[in-house]
């Protein structure tokens, strides 16, 4: 055999062969006719559900005549249009949007875009609010209202969205048959189609009720139904049975008339003639056995029904009855007889008697011995009862005696080896026994190998039960008997210790802590949580040695309570660098002495007290050794000053304000009251010894001020008097207290002394106020009760507005009750009840009224209905205030009824207007309507109706016209009409200013003739306003061009736009550069005061001096070498450009690539030039190492002349093709580096750059 040839690497890495033609390396795509075959096929993944968009959009035109807005700009300027908040309010409630337009007919187009159930309800209420609404009448029987309405009424509710109208339908117990429709003419058409075919749909079915006796529904029904199914099968109608826990003898058929007689027919007959062919026979059969013969879900009767055709009648598992009755022709009956007997008898069932305790050892862990039982013996249940002695084993009966001698063998067996024991244990040593997470009771059960049963807390016994093996039982019982006994032994006490102190106790990482259980490893210390900021710690164990660990917590507790005693010491602050001393020598060696803890405020702190920590007798003595030095470095004198102790927290004020500002008023005397609790009466006041007296002074004058004012007296009167004494908001008392200036304290509602009233203040005061208390409770107690007879005419006005009238007479007669007779109640008696005086008063006052109103007129005043809610003001105020003024009654006439809507009263045989329509009158009555709506009724004296009458006329709107220049209108308006809005709400007016396609300075002011002219005087001011501010806009508005050349344009503007903002801020000027399509590039522009703008100018013509001073040099560096010079984000470049003061741009995409220009001062230029020379030098034999390592990684190269070409910057050939599309057209060769030509799937291709690297032009 000729020995193979292996090619060497080199020829199968380069064996020469011609490049590829185009089409075979880019084979066309196979082009087949589209089916309609899903994109994706089925074996590829697709998404489990298709996202549908939840949104739709609908839109409907409302024409002219069934507009019920006619006019779309009936609001003022800014307002919104009423149709505008309708449709703003659908919105909000249903989430939608709604767009209006106009056409050219008057016609109104509605877009509703939303989620599709929120469109249709957004529609429907759009149709009411916006269109006019029509009514008719459909007659539908009433058996077919049900299908209309739906279950639950959801058919109707549907029905109302799709048509937008509203479907009336009579209710369960009105026995007529005529459906109302409200809404659109369009909507009403549609739905009366809806509900025709929907009747018409209900006429074509039949519904029937067969008298079919119950024992004979299983011949109709047939075995597992088979009849039945075959009738709905052949006749689609529907058939209902009765269950058989169901009592009744019919069967209900419903569907098509044809389907429905022809199962009448079948179901009929069947009956017919089971019922005269069929006999009974009854049996006993024991209760236990029933459901053998029923079997599972029933079977056991259907077959019987199947092969012998005679129905079996089971009693219900709730009676008490054994008969099983049989009915069928009468040669049947035996066979059937036989297999109720069989099927009863098929099934036995037996007890097996067994310890309940034993019941889970019988069935094993996780029923492995119990399973065996049942995989032996299949066709057996075995049934285990808790709580009971017995084991029930169930089927056939040679396998029940087998699986029962089995349960025996494996309970004998367990009885021999297996022990129980119960004892008890108090439950509320439960818990412990049990341990934390279970630990103690889980080691008893691993290592005794018993089953222990603690009872949960809801059971309330004492009883653990023990199971297992009879030795593991006595080691566990013992085990547990002793844990009960030791915790029996055992006490808990709680210890109370600050919880500052809990850390320290603790210590660190619990160091401290764990020292005490070492002590005490008996007791077991429980802290509170830390978040529960409680005192009590919890000790438990042995008596002895809880009481021992106790008495040593008490002394630690004792130890640090004594060594964290504070006090504090105010100390003038400019003496506090005296106290510290040289180098804080004073206060180390008054802490060294005394061992505290002496912290002093900060330096800038506004507080001079300093805090002393340690034991009592240290902490005095520091406080000592500290006042000591005050004395020795100021005239400090002390003085004691006696004031009663229970004055004490009126002179410190609330939060100590008072005594503070007598502390600062008086150069920071340090004034100290006796600690809260003692009864002591010293005040001790320290300071310099002018500051003393004068504090000294202070506090006797405030003391003897709360003496004066201390004086207390006390009355008694009935607690029902209380309200009558107070007055109506407190009125009455109030009087008292600013006339004598007492306080009086009535008893609150917790209060044992009910009757007790206490008045404190002065003792002028307070006698004064008892004396008008006691007169007043005097009066209260001549109570007297009058009536009067009032026309009940009048009744209306006293009781009218929650009753004020009433209210202002019980306020003027010292709390009168008047009580008028109840609405409805046919009476003029009024009664009166109160002090004699006040009571007298009262009605003197209901008559003066009744005399008035007897005088009342009734006076027209005459005011357009546009102008009522003018005249009447935000919610009524104007007129409220005319009524209270005048003592008048006003009354405006209702608002006109739109169009479509029918009078309250009218009778229901009237037909309802067409949608646009009026009922046609004639002028005469269509002048007395319009009369009658414009005419507001004054009812009133005479005197008081005509000032009334003037004053309404006087709140009719005019109109004025006030001259603004069309230039200042948008001033006028404001940013998106703000302006004009608040000059509206200010002046009360409407101000509606032209359109801009009129060109017009006419303003319009509308409004009450005196807020109108107030108006026009402001919009005059405003227009003067402006005329002086144009004159500054127009010589702010001075231009100056100045001519830079476009490269010193980077630099004139700076970084991020510093350099420029600077100017601008600094001659408050505006300078613009040119865009980059301007034709002249060169061309700054700079806006503002002529003189800022020379200044500014004059800024940028320096820059650009010193700019053009510099040179500019080329220097030649390698492009591989530009991206380190350049660094991250550009840091290293801007570095070396401000280390130099230089700036350096990079080559654009043409010319030389490793030409870099470096501007600026000269010599600044040259030291940088020999910067990047020393940087290429460095990096440039890295990179020439970098690529020699890379070529070496290549595969070898036939042409010894391929790494050389490269590492001299040729590239490679890359994929060369032939006979390509370009070649055939005579093109160029694509460019497969550039993503322009070959753009990468979900990249954005960035432009070309059109400038060298550096500063971004603005």
């Amino acid at each position: 055999m000729e020995e193979e040839t292996v090619p060497s690497v080199d020829e199968q890495a380069y064996t020469p062969e011609q490049p590829p033609t185009y089409d075979a390396a880019f084979p066309a795509l196979t082009t087949e006719a589209r089916s309609d075959r899903p994109l994706l096929n089925s074996g590829a993944w697709q998404p489990k559900f298709q996202a549908r968009t939840s949104k739709c959009t609908q839109v409907f035109t409302v024409p002219l005549v069934e507009r019920r807005f006619k006019d779309m700009n009936e609001h003022k300027f800014g307002d919104e249009s009423e149709q505008a908040k309708i449709c703003k309010d659908i919105m909000q409630r249903n989430g939608v949007t709604i767009e209006i337009s106009l056409a050219r007919d008057q016609s109104l187009t509605v877009v509703v875009n939303g989620r599709s159930d929120n469109v249709m309800k957004a529609r429907r209420e759009v149709v009411s609010k916006l269109q006019t609404q029509a009514s008719d009448q459909l007659k539908i029987p009433r058996e077919h209202h049900r299908f209309i309405l739906g279950k639950a009424g959801k058919k109707l509710q549907e029905l109302e969205l799709c048509t937008a109208t509203k479907i009336t339908v009579p209710r369960a117990d009105d026995i007529s048959e005529l459906i109302k429709i409200t809404g659109t003419k369009e909507g009403i058409e549609k739905a009366r189609h809806e509900l025709e075919c929907i009747s018409e749909e209900q006429a074509k079915l039949a519904f029937e009720r067969l008298p079919v006796l119950k024992a004979f529904h299983p011949f109709v029904c047939g075995p597992f139904n088979q009849n039945i199914k075959q009738l709905v099968e052949e006749t689609g109608a529907r058939i209902n049975v009765p269950p058989t826990s169901v009592e009744k003898d019919e069967i209900v058929v419903s569907g098509e008339k044809e389907g429905v007689a022809k199962c009448k027919q079948v179901i009929m007959s069947i009956f017919e003639e089971k019922k005269r062919s069929s006999q009974t026979v009854s049996v006993e059969v024991k209760k236990s056995q029933h459901r053998y013969v029923i079997g599972p879900r029933g079977n056991g009767i259907q077959e019987i029904l199947q092969e012998t055709g005679v129905a079996v009648e089971v009693p219900s598992l709730d009676s008490l009855s054994e008969t099983i009755t049989l009915r069928g022709e009468q040669d049947k009956l035996g066979p059937a007889l036989t297999m109720v007997y069989s099927k009863a008898n098929s099934v036995a069932t037996s007890d097996v008697t067994a310890p309940s305790w034993l019941h889970r050892f019988i069935i094993g862990k996780k029923g492995a011995s119990i399973r065996k039982i049942t995989e032996e013996h299949p066709k057996v249940h075995i049934e285990f009862t808790e709580g009971q002695d017995k084991i029930t084993v169930e089927g056939p009966p040679e396998e029940v005696a087998a699986a029962k001698r089995a349960l025996e063998e494996i309970i004998a067996d367990l009885k021999k080896r297996m022990d129980f024991a119960e004892i008890q244990i108090d439950q509320k040593f439960h818990k412990h026994i049990i341990g934390k997470g279970g630990v103690n009771i889980t080691r008893i059960k691993n290592e005794t190998g018993v089953s222990v049963r603690i009872p949960s807390d809801g059971e309330n016994s004492n009883v653990i039960r023990i199971e297992g093996e009879p030795a593991g039982v006595i080691k566990a019982k013992q085990e547990l008997l002793e844990m009960s006994q030791r915790m029996e032994n055992e006490k808990s006490r709680d210890i109370i210790i600050d919880q500052r102190f809990h850390g320290t106790i603790i210590g660190a990482r619990g160091e401290g802590i764990r020292e005490v259980r070492d002590k005490f490893n008996q007791v077991q210390i429980t802290f509170p949580d830390q978040g529960k900021k409680s005192d009590v710690v919890t000790l438990r164990g042995p008596k002895q040695d809880v009481d021992k660990c106790f008495k040593h917590m008490q002394t630690v507790h004792k130890e640090m309570l004594e060594s964290n005693q504070q006090a504090q010491v105010r100390i003038f602050k400019d003496f506090h660098k005296n106290i510290i001393g040289k180098g804080g020598a004073n206060i180390r060696k008054i802490r060294d002495e005394t061992n505290t803890r002496i912290d002093l405020p900060g330096e800038h702190a506004e507080s001079d007290v300093i805090t002393i920590t340690g034991k009592k007798a240290d902490v005095e003595l520091a406080k000592q050794k500290i006042e000591d030095i005050q004395k020795e470095l100021a005239n400090v004198k002390e003085a004691i000053v006696e004031i009663p102790y229970r004055l004490h927290n009126s002179i410190i004020g609330a939060k100590g304000r008072l005594i503070r500002a007598i502390m600062e008023e008086c150069g920071g005397v340090i004034i100290r009251f006796p600690p809260e609790g003692q009864t002591s009466d010293k005040v001790t006041i320290r300071g310099p010894k002018d500051d003393v007296e004068s504090a000294k002074k202070q506090l006797l004058d405030l003391v003897n001020e709360k003496k004066d004012s201390s004086f207390t007296a006390e009355i008694r009167a009935k607690p029902q008097y209380h309200k009558f004494l107070i007055g109506r908001g407190g009125s009455n008392i109030r009087k008292v207290r600013e006339s004598t200036g007492a306080r009086i304290i009535f008893p609150a509602s917790g209060d044992t002394e009910q009757e007790l009233i206490t008045i404190m203040g002065k003792e002028e005061g307070v006698k004064k106020a008892k004396l008008e208390l006691e007169k007043a409770i005097k009066d209260l107690d001549n109570v007297v009760e009058t009536d009067m007879n009032v026309d009940m005419k009048h009744h209306r006005y006293f009781v009218a507005r929650r009753g004020e009238v009433l209210r202002n007479i019980a306020d003027e007669f010292g709390g009168v009750t008047v009580s008028f007779p109840r609405s409805g109640v046919k009476s003029e008696r009024v009664v009166i009840k109160g002090s004699k005086d006040c009571v007298e008063g009262a009605k003197k006052k209901i008559a003066d009224i009744v005399s008035d109103l007897e005088c009342q007129v009734t006076v027209e005043c005459v005011i357009s209905q546009q102008y009522h809610r003018t005249v009447m003001g935000a919610q009524g105020h104007n007129v409220r205030e005319i009524t209270r003024v005048n003592e008048v009654g006003i009354k405006f006439p209702d608002k006109p009824v739109p169009n479509g809507k029918q009078q309250q009263g009218a009778g229901e045989g009237e037909e309802p207007v067409a949608n646009g329509d009026v009922s046609s009158e004639d002028g005469v009555e269509k002048e007395k309507s319009n009369k009658k709506n414009d005419t507001i009724i004054i009812t009133g004296k005479p005197e008081n109706c005509e000032a009334a009458k003037k004053a309404l006329l006087d709140l009719v709107p005019i109109t004025i016209e006030v001259q603004v220049p069309f230039d200042y209108h948008r001033f006028i308006i404001g940013q998106k009409g703000r302006d004009v809005r608040r000059m509206m709400q200010d002046f009360d007016v409407n101000i509606s200013i032209p359109p801009p396609s009129e060109n017009s300075d006419l303003v319009k002011v509308s409004g009450a003739p005196e807020n109108a002219e107030r108006a026009r005087q402001a919009l005059e001011e405003k227009v003067v306003q402006l005329d002086g501010e144009k004159e500054d806009r127009a010589l702010k508005g001075f231009q100056l061009s100045v001519e830079v050349d476009p490269r010193h344009h980077p630099k004139i503007i700076g970084r991020k736009g510093a350099v420029i903002s600077k100017i601008r801020a600094d001659h408050d000027v505006n300078i613009q550069f040119p865009d980059r399509n301007e034709e002249n590039q060169g061309v700054i522009t700079i806006t503002g005061y002529e003189q800022n703008t020379q200044k500014a100018r004059d800024e940028i013509l320096s820059i650009v001096k010193d700019l053009e001073d510099m040179v500019t040099e080329d220097v030649n560096i390698d492009h591989r070498i530009h991206p380190r010079i350049i660094g991250a984000k550009g840091r290293n470049v801007r570095k070396l450009m401000e280390d130099y003061n230089v700036d350096i741009r990079f080559p654009r995409d043409s010319g030389d690539p490793d030409v870099v220009t470096i501007t600026g001062p000269e010599d600044a230029v040259y030291d940088c030039k020999d910067h990047l020379l020393n940087i290429q030098e460095e990096f440039m034999q890295d990179i020439v190492d970098q690529e020699y390592l890379q070529d070496l990684q290549r595969p070898p190269s036939k042409s010894s002349d391929e790494p050389r070409n490269r590492r001299s910057g040729e590239q490679a050939k890359g994929f060369v093709v032939r006979d390509a599309p370009w070649h055939a057209s005579g093109g160029s060769v694509p460019d497969t580096a550039s993503t322009e030509e070959f753009p990468s799937f979900g990249n954005v291709v960035q432009p070309k750059s059109g400038h060298a690297w550096g500063p971004v032009r603005k």
